[in-house]
């Protein structure tokens, strides 16, 4: 797990759906094909990486492209003093980006981003819990990626909605919860395959 670079996952989807480097290529550039939709996400996925990745040495552990069982990825969860994250990529560029407490709007059109954000969360919260036998709360992340505008509305919202670039800075601003023995743990069980099995 620790080894799984930011957007593997994503990597492998679009070798899947298009396995000559030629036509990938070409499939990258055409407007609203399926190879160019799945590099864009690994774009915003790439690029979120590198901004969790350099929390790296402040107490922070991050891994990448979890895969569940199931076929499906997490893809990044961020361990450090502040808690654990689990954050998802989100490219929109050139778009304009709305949160209230409970939507996300892209140009003005509703998205489904908090609700996903936050089963997910809730499913690696439990995952996580089992395997180190005490509550471990996830908070859902959703990093916004090359968006031209992004407005969040609400004081302590539920999800909390980043621009790629203030991932750092809200993370680590945030009040500490738990200790280094602790954060170690979490990441410990983290990073064994065993446990997104189920």
């Amino acid at each position: 797990m620790a080894r799984n670079r930011p957007g593997d996952a994503v990597r492998r989807k679009i070798l899947e759906l298009q396995p000559n480097p030629v036509l990938r290529l070409i499939d990258r550039r055409r407007p609203r094909s399926d190879i160019r939709s799945w590099a864009d996400g690994l774009t915003g996925e790439r690029l979120t990486g590198r901004q969790l990745n350099k929390l790296r040495g402040r107490g922070w552990f991050t891994l990448h492209a979890i895969q569940w069982a199931s076929g499906a990825d997490i893809d990044h969860l961020a361990i450090g003093p502040a808690g654990v994250f689990s954050v998802n990529s989100k490219r929109h560029r050139g778009k304009t980006i709305w949160y209230g407490d409970t939507a996300v709007t892209v140009n003005g059109s509703p998205t489904r981003h908090i609700a996903v954000s936050q089963s997910e969360a809730r499913r690696i919260s439990r995952a996580l819990s089992a395997r180190c036998g005490v509550d471990v709360p996830v908070r859902p992340v959703i990093s916004v990626v090359h968006a031209a505008k992004l407005t969040v509305k609400g004081a302590n919202p539920p999800v909390l909605v980043l621009a790629v670039e203030h991932l750092g800075r809200v993370l680590t601003g945030l009040s500490p919860t738990l200790p280094p023995d602790q954060v170690a743990r979490i990441y410990s069980v983290a990073r064994d395959a065993r446990t997104w099995i189920g």
